[in-house]
């Protein structure tokens, strides 16, 4: 497939069956992403420089992609690689040159408190969630990151009620696109692969960590290139999650 298409191919479920479960990735898939970390990171340069951090914007910018770097280094495949405060603590302590933990929690809490308040769900998610409960299809979130954040985003969301089963790589221990994370997930739901669709955005973790199990998977945004593995490919590519249910349904 090339571009993004709402054509939807045939897959693995075959036509006319119901899928018992649908899972779906969190970040950047039931919310936009970027404009909730962009004022994560606009809310820990404030609180940087209300600490005395003699910081403009570029130098905070530096410091958070350096701490971020060393974390991802130190931690890489597992939920901490996520972890904030990590980047704060390893950011501040490259500026300084000495331990800073009591203003590594400042500035992780106020990148949260910052990123919470901007979040807000993507187009048609509570009507897509309502369409699929209504049909009797079981839906869950399998995601990268911390049990306690993403509980945190499924609240501001408004749909912490509607979800019935939540899988953390912090409780899975391991990362998508491991399988660890799905199958708990459909385990948890009482579900098989072959019975379940997962939607995402990421071919690399959603796509990657589904299709080998033997899942339906579906796409938010383009397919990957055409030189991507096969593993990256999903059986959908749609422009949005009204276009869920039609897969599912």
């Amino acid at each position: 497939m090339s571009g993004t298409d709402t054509s939807f191919s045939v897959g693995r479920h075959g036509q006319g069956m119901t899928a018992g479960a649908v899972l779906f990735d969190l970040d950047d898939t039931l919310y936009p992403y970027p404009p909730c970390n962009e004022a994560g990171k606009a809310g820990g340069f404030e609180a940087a420089r209300k600490l005395g951090y003699d910081l403009d914007r570029e130098a905070f910018d530096d410091l958070y992609r350096a701490g971020r770097r060393e974390a991802k280094r130190d931690t890489d495949t597992t939920a901490a690689s996520h972890r904030r405060v990590l980047y704060f603590r390893h950011g501040l302590r490259e500026r300084t040159g000495r331990p800073q933990p009591e203003d590594a929690l400042v500035l992780a809490d106020a990148y949260w408190s910052s990123y919470l308040d901007e979040m807000a769900p993507a187009p048609d998610l509570t009507a897509t969630l309502d369409e699929l409960a209504a049909a009797g299809v079981a839906i869950g979130v399998v995601t990268n990151l911390t049990t306690r954040i993403q509980l945190r985003k499924l609240r501001r969301l408004g749909i912490g009620d509607r979800i019935d089963a939540l899988v953390t790589s912090e409780e899975a221990g391991r990362e998508k696109p491991g399988s660890a994370p799905i199958t708990l997930a459909l385990s948890r739901l009482g579900h098989p692969p072959s019975a379940a669709v997962m939607v995402g955005d990421n071919p690399a973790t959603d796509v990657a960590g589904a299709n080998p199990l033997g899942l339906e998977t579906v796409l938010i945004g383009e397919s990957p290139p055409a030189d991507a593995p096969d593993t990256h490919r999903p059986d959908h590519a749609v422009d949005s999650l009204s276009a869920v249910p039609e897969v599912a349904l």
